[in-house]
């Protein structure tokens, strides 16, 4: 017996919102602009500031962090005036052509720490009370975890914040069933010794995007 159309729909209807999707993602997707409203392009550089100046601080760099003798934190620096170290934005599996909001990107300083083995952000997870932005591998936080996932942009009133939406892969033994959860955090500050770490919250770092000559 076929079903009836209406009950066909509704339960279409029904899986669709009972879905498990990522929150960070909608299918509202539009080209990133930096301070001067032109598209964000993955070949230039930019200084990511935030939106409002002055006391809240300027721009971000990587920093020293916890008992890291290396520049492998990112932090806002706490001088308005300091844009901070610039950036490159990339889309993963494309090396040209404009920044959209709500896809995945590497974000990476144009300068690397002779200490460092790579300026590429990633999210680091340790005794800090949030888990927190850095640069580079395993081997530039030992005894730390890094967690797995990747960066985006999104609109963020008449700004953009940055967001990470980490991946956790589980696997059930007894069926060989292998389950991937995405979640999605915004990226905020966290006052620390030597500036406002960039960490995992609930609360946005509402920033801009200034292109670097």
């Amino acid at each position: 017996m076929k079903a009836a159309p209406s009950l066909t729909l509704s339960f279409f209807l029904f899986a669709l919102t009972t879905t498990n999707l990522p929150l960070a993602f909608s299918d509202v997707s539009e080209k990133v602009v930096d301070s001067q409203g032109r598209p964000v392009s993955p070949a230039a550089k930019y200084y990511i500031l935030a939106f409002y100046s002055g006391p809240t601080g300027g721009g971000v760099a990587a920093g020293q962090g916890g008992n890291s003798t290396c520049h492998v934190t990112v932090l806002q620096t706490p001088d308005e005036s300091d844009r901070g170290q610039a950036v490159k934005f990339s889309t993963r599996g494309r090396s040209s052509g404009a920044i959209f909001t709500e896809k995945p990107l590497d974000i990476a300083f144009v300068e690397k720490p002779s200490c460092a083995s790579s300026s590429k952000w990633v999210v680091v997870s340790d005794d800090f009370p949030e888990k927190w932005v850095g640069i580079g591998g395993a081997e530039d936080h030992p005894g730390k975890k890094l967690m797995s996932g990747t960066f985006n942009i999104q609109k963020f009133d008449e700004g953009y914040k940055l967001v990470f939406c980490a991946t956790t892969t589980t696997t059930v033994t007894t069926t060989t069933t292998t389950t991937t959860t995405t979640t999605c955090y915004n990226i905020g500050r966290r006052d620390d010794v030597k500036g406002r770490r960039l960490v995992l919250t609930k609360n946005p770092f509402k920033v801009l995007f200034s292109y670097g000559s």
